[in-house]
């Protein structure tokens, strides 16, 4: 039978519009069974503790388990490459981290791309360090400080959680736009790196400001400056490393990315609902313990970060010429 021209072309456009129609009823649907958050490191980390309480705000705001799963190892490598190698269905998504971002240039040779295999969904939280030191050290304020380790240089020793952490690059571009020379002391984590700071074995350390804001209040160490571009309310009489070092800035970002070519709809759908948590009175607050500042905006603006940072960093792994352990 041969149809009418009319009616022949109302069909095919009908058909044609078949898959936006499915593709939106798909994400209008969406969750339908659980959903996995991969978070490459240890329970009880920064970013398991993160990704726990994202995921509980989009079980109750979605009407299904949102459940993390740690894939740590790999300096956070294996959990990020298997979300990467996950069905790009919007039911397995990453705890992305600035460990992301610096890895992409700290390694040489890895399985992926991230900034070609993750699509960014929304950013949470950015976390400030301290750069704290040993009451030893007689300086008290970042100049002082800068002009003591270019009169002493390779005398003081810098730890870290670890070669390539956030901390470490921290360090590392501190030395970079100073020109102060110390030697790099990696540990096996924070707790071993802040312990040797409060025993005096190493005497500067960058950390997070939750791990030492107790012993910062308590005189055991002394800060001289956050890390973020702008004073931190949790310590707003410790001035910022910027404010004496113009353009210095390093924090700790956390989000939620999904494997590349996972549909827009379902992409938006999440970074909506999150958006929709950081705005939560009770999410803030518990947000707020962290003492952090909370990343709202699109997916867009996650991604425009991500590649900020990643670029950044890779300068600095390059200046200091940073292998991996």
């Amino acid at each position: 039978m041969k149809l009418p021209r009319r009616t022949f072309l109302h069909l095919a456009a009908g058909a044609a519009a078949l898959p936006a129609v499915s593709r939106f009823a798909r994400a209008q649907a969406y969750p339908t069974r659980p959903v996995r958050i991969i978070v490459a490191n240890g329970a009880g980390s920064a970013p398991d503790t993160v990704a726990r309480l994202v995921g509980s705000w989009l079980s109750e705001r979605l009407g299904q388990q949102f459940v993390v799963e740690n894939r740590s190892g790999g300096g956070s490598n294996i959990g990020t490459e298997a979300a990467v190698r996950a069905p790009s269905d919007g039911y397995t998504l990453l705890l992305v981290s600035t460990a992301n971002a610096i890895n992409a240039t700290l390694f040489d040779k890895l399985n992926f791309v991230f900034l070609r295999d993750i699509a960014p969904v929304a950013g949470i939280l950015s976390l400030p360090y301290a750069m704290v030191v040993h009451p030893s050290v007689p300086a008290k304020a970042v100049p002082e400080f800068i002009a003591y380790a270019k009169t002493n240089p390779g005398k003081l020793n810098l730890g870290s959680p670890g070669i390539g952490t956030g901390p470490h690059v921290a360090g590392e571009l501190f030395k970079v736009m100073t020109g102060v020379d110390m030697v790099h002391v990696p540990y096996r984590g924070a707790p071993p790196a802040l312990t040797d700071l409060l025993g005096g074995r190493v005497l500067v350390l960058f950390v997070s400001t939750a791990a030492s804001i107790e012993h910062i209040r308590s005189g055991k160490i002394r800060p001289l400056a956050v890390t973020t571009a702008t004073r931190w309310e949790g310590l707003p009489d410790v001035p910022s490393v910027a404010e004496f070092v113009p353009g210095y800035e390093a924090s700790s970002m956390y989000g939620l990315g999904a494997p590349a070519n996972t549909p827009a709809e379902i992409i938006n759908k999440l970074n909506k609902e999150i958006n929709a948590g950081l705005a939560d009175p009770k999410m803030k607050a518990r947000l707020a313990d962290f003492g952090g500042t909370v990343l709202t905006g699109s997916s867009t603006d996650f991604s425009k970060l991500i590649a900020e940072e990643t670029e950044k960093w890779a300068k600095v792994i390059r200046a200091a010429n940073i292998k991996p352990e």
